[in-house]
This record gives structure tokens, sequence and C-alpha cells, in this order.
């Protein structure tokens, strides 16, 4: 049996998510190799930026995987949805947390920059997957572009493109009886060819930074299959941002190799309830509302069944 560490990714962000009780140390960490206090970007006013909500959730992601991942407790595997592949790529060993943050933050800047407003993202849920491809097959052009972003769940995916698109969409999907079609809380059309010059740009900075061989598992959200090798995760971090996210196929793929606990690193639980689709046997939970000492005894009792 094995357990992975997930990360959220944008959306799942929450005001004051860096001023709660997470390591101090790793908050001044990243106010040092920033050169700015970055408790200041976790206010409702802050979030509205890009590159605040990237960088709150590599912080936030990597301070509680600190906290949890001490007194002799390890885990399998890791993955991030989006933008939470970097704190999993540092919880794994193969990127510094420092470059992590000057990668992020550059991150943030490039895909704010690249489509400043009206365009964005929408969640689709209760309709699959051939039948909203089929409606942004109706919408999508030109001058109305859209895509498909996310694969969270056989029945919930995520759409990427121009606010007209997306309504269009919107209204096709909730005629063929969807149960929720909702504009979500990114200003960026991420994970779709929208993005894919931005992502060149980072990966042109990512060419200048160290990264190891994962010392734990890494999951790519975007392959939903391991990456061991340097340059396969060099790729698949800075291109993340414009590349469709197979969520779904990431938590199957983690259950097929034998995960049977499931921990959600900071903030929410989304990615929880997503998991307990996947999951018929074993343990999935969040961080947030969990008791710290029963997350570090379920990764040891789950460690201790290793063969």
């Amino acid at each position: 049996m094995s357990s992975l560490l997930v990360f959220p990714g944008q959306g799942a962000q929450q005001p004051g998510m860096l001023h709660r009780s997470l390591p101090e140390a790793t908050v001044i960490e990243a106010s040092e190799v920033l050169g700015e206090d970055v408790l200041l970007l976790d206010s409702a006013q802050a979030l509205k930026s890009t590159r605040a909500v990237q960088l709150c959730l590599l912080i936030a992601g990597v301070a509680a995987a600190r906290l949890l991942l001490q007194r002799g407790c390890t885990a399998d595997y890791v993955a991030g949805l989006s933008i939470g592949a970097y704190p999993a790529a540092v919880v794994a060993g193969a990127l510094r947390f420092s470059d992590a943050l000057h990668l992020v933050s550059l991150r943030g800047e490039l895909m704010q920059q690249a489509w400043p407003q009206g365009y964005g993202m929408t969640a689709i849920i209760g309709l699959d997957l051939a039948t909203v491809e089929g409606l942004l097959s109706r919408v999508h052009s030109i001058e109305t572009p859209v895509y498909l972003a996310n694969i969270n769940a056989d029945n919930q995916v995520v759409i990427a493109g121009s606010d007209s698109a997306m309504k269009a969409v919107a209204e096709l999907a909730r005629g063929c009886g969807a149960g929720l079609a909702k504009r979500l809380a990114v200003s960026v059309p991420s994970h779709c060819p929208l993005l894919d010059e931005p992502a060149q740009v980072l990966a042109e900075a990512f060419a200048k930074v160290s990264l190891q061989v994962p010392t734990v598992g890494y999951l790519s959200g975007s392959r939903a299959r391991p990456i061991r090798s340097v340059e396969a995760l060099r790729e698949d971090l800075a291109f993340n941002m414009c590349r469709l996210v197979d969520w779904r196929g990431t938590v199957q793929s983690a259950y097929e190799r034998g995960v049977r606990l499931h921990i959600e690193l900071p903030p929410g639980a989304v990615l929880t309830a997503l998991a307990r689709r996947v999951f018929e046997q074993g343990t999935v939970i969040a961080f947030d509302g969990a008791r710290l000492d029963t997350l570090q005894a379920l990764l040891r009792e789950e460690g201790s069944r290793q063969p």
C-alpha cells in the first residue's frame, strides 16, 4: 500500500491562507527569497492577482507538507493540479523551494499579462466528456476561443477561453441538462493553447534552474503517470500551464499503483471530494480540518504496510 500527497490548483485560494498555523520558518524563508512580505499576498484584494494566488498556493502547500512530513513521516507519491505541481516538485526533492518561488512569481506574471481581462475558466458538472466536447466544437472559433482545460471526474470538466465563448458553452450545457456551469475564480485561460507563448518564456527560465531526480514518486497532472527524469520534469512543470489537466486519470493512476492513503494539502478539500469517486478502498482526507497527529499516524500506518 502507498500514500499520496496532492496539492490544489488556482481557484482553491482563500483569504488569510498564509496566516493560519503554518510553520513560520517557511513564510519567513519565502519573504527573504522574494524580497517582500508574503503575508501581504493573501488578502482578498491581493488575491485578485494571479501572481499572488499562485505564490500563496506554493507557500501554503510547502509549509503544510513540511509540518506533516516530520517525526519520521514519509509519503510515496506527490501530485499537483496545475500550480500545485510546483509544491509537489519541492516536496519530492526535485525543485529547490527558492527556485520554485522565483519561477512561480514569473509564471503568475506571464499568465496574467498574456490575458489581462475578458478570459478565464468555467466548471461544468453533470455532463459527460463527449457531450462537452461537442458543445465546444459548436462555439469555438478564432473570435470566440474556448477549449477543454481540465478533466476532473467522469461528469466534471473545466473549460477555458474568452468570457463570451464560455458563456455560450455554459448556456448550451444547461440546455443539455448540466447541473452546474459556474465561472471559476481564475482570471486567465489556463491549460489550453492560449498560453503556449508564456509557457515557452517560462521554459527558457527553467533552462537556467537546476533540478534533481525526484526522491518521492512524482505523478504528472497532465500525463497522469510518474515522471522520473530531470528533463521530463522540467518540461512538465514549464508547460503545464498550457496543457490539459487529466486529474481524473492522475488519481486513477495513483490508485492503480496501490495508493490507499490520499491526503490533500491546504487550502481546502476540493481534490478530496474528487478522489472519493476513485478510491473504492483506503482513506481520503484533507489536511484542513484534520488533526496533525492523526494525519501523521495514517502516514506511518500506511508506510508500515509496505512489502
